[in-house]
């Protein structure tokens, strides 16, 4: 048997080694995740540290070696929060690329509606439920028994596989993502970020978060004349956003699975009490864009009808501030090398066809790619983010899109990895 022979025979023993280590763990896998989800890491508030402390335990318990890199606490203040620390784990085989395998462990809050109890990791029928438990600490899991799959493979890898542990994706990965390339803590050659099982991700939104502030005057109720009511310029700016979204709905980007613009108004307080004309309306509003738009133009267009439209009030005040703005993720030249890979793969064991697509939420993923890294999202999860129930009561991960996604992610990293990367 010549070279390349013996090389195919040892890579088909790899990938059966994979397969055989990631069955004979299912069941320590699934601890692995219920015990994150099992943490509250709600963002807001941003109180991060119990989840990251928790998870650099289950990895150091197995045999891991984490790197804790603490956000300085002006930094985490900054970006709304109220603690960060960022977890990275490197192997490296031999010379080569580095891939690294990125996930984020906080967690919108729960709300109401649930059926199970979000922290309780509770599974029924083989599907475990709870906050976080699709996005994104599933991902937690499918990464890391990813890269203990390669460590026992005996596969002659060349390059170094990392991990990315983060905790701000709610708030933007300003202080995650952003803050490890920022201070040259790593600097891979690949990026696999969280996403979903049945597709890779190319291409999703960016967002822009505004705060608008209507101030007025207050005045007696019983003599509105004599005040300036912020509530009724609030509610002429809100119709004018609302008349923006229907206009939005009939913009579809090219690239599929990506849709139209949208437009959200998600937060609103104001008044001082039901007899008293409101001299102060302030509302967040959440602007989805599709990577057609250019995100400088989109802020500056969106800031002028909402002035435009308070200005048309006496005595009204109107302020605008940016909370997030947040770059679309587009294909970029690099991600066919993770596309194939990972495609190859996904389309054996996932038994169905997993194309590359785009979503129309925004991720961290858009720092790696802006930085110049190609980057692909994949990783555990269903076929949609309406089927997770991602951001909603009774959160869901099917634990067999958790286990399929785990082989399909080592199984591409070997490919990755391989003699043939040399």
């Amino acid at each position: 048997m010549g070279k390349a022979g013996a090389e195919a025979v040892g890579v088909e023993q790899g990938r059966r080694s994979i397969h055989a280590f990631l069955r004979e763990r299912r069941e320590q896998q699934t601890r692995f995740l219920a015990a994150l989800v099992g943490v509250p890491s709600d963002n807001p508030p941003g109180d991060c540290q119990p989840i990251a402390d928790a998870a650099a335990r289950l990895l150091e318990g197995l045999g891991l070696e984490v790197e804790r890199h603490a956000v300085p606490h002006d930094r985490v203040t900054a970006n709304g929060m109220i603690s960060a620390t960022n977890l990275v784990v490197r192997h490296r085989f031999g010379p080569g690329p580095t891939i690294a395998l990125n996930s984020h462990g906080d967690v919108v809050p729960p709300g109401a509606g649930w059926t199970h109890p979000p922290y309780a990791a509770a599974i029924v029928d083989g599907v475990m439920y709870g906050r976080g438990v699709a996005v994104s600490k599933s991902d937690f899991a499918t990464y890391t028994y990813a890269l203990l799959a390669l460590q026992q493979s005996g596969l002659p890898l060349a390059g170094a596989v990392e991990l990315h542990f983060t905790f701000d994706e709610e708030a933007g990965g300003l202080i995650g993502p952003g803050y490890l390339i920022e201070q040259n803590i790593s600097k891979p050659d690949f990026v696999i970020s969280a996403g979903f099982a049945y597709g890779i991700v190319t291409a999703h939104n960016g967002c822009l978060h505004l705060e608008v502030e209507i101030a007025g005057r207050s005045a007696h109720a019983a003599i509105p004349s004599s005040g300036a009511d912020a509530l009724e310029a609030a509610t002429g700016v809100l119709a004018q956003l609302y008349s923006l979204r229907r206009e939005l709905a009939q913009m579809t980007s090219k690239t599929a699975g990506i849709g139209s613009p949208q437009l959200t108004v998600g937060l609103i307080s104001g008044g001082i009490n039901t007899n008293v004309v409101p001299d102060r309306v302030v509302f967040r509003l959440d602007r989805r864009i599709i990577p057609e738009e250019v995100p400088s133009i989109v802020e500056r267009d969106l800031r002028q009808r909402i002035e435009t439209a308070a200005a048309t009030y006496e005595g009204i005040r109107c302020n605008v501030r940016r909370i997030l703005l947040a770059q679309p993720f587009t294909p970029a030249p690099g991600q066919d090398r993770l596309v194939a890979a990972i495609q190859t793969h996904a389309n054996r064991i996932m038994g169905a066809s997993v194309e590359p697509h785009g979503v129309p939420i925004y991720t961290d993923a858009r720092l790696y790619s802006s930085a110049g890294i190609p980057t692909v999202l994949y990783g555990a999860g269903p076929r949609t983010l309406l089927e997770a129930n991602g951001h909603r009561a009774d959160e869901r991960l099917v634990l067999e899109d958790l286990y399929n996604a785990t082989e399909v992610v080592a199984v591409a990293l070997a490919d990755l990895l391989g003699p043939e990367t040399r």
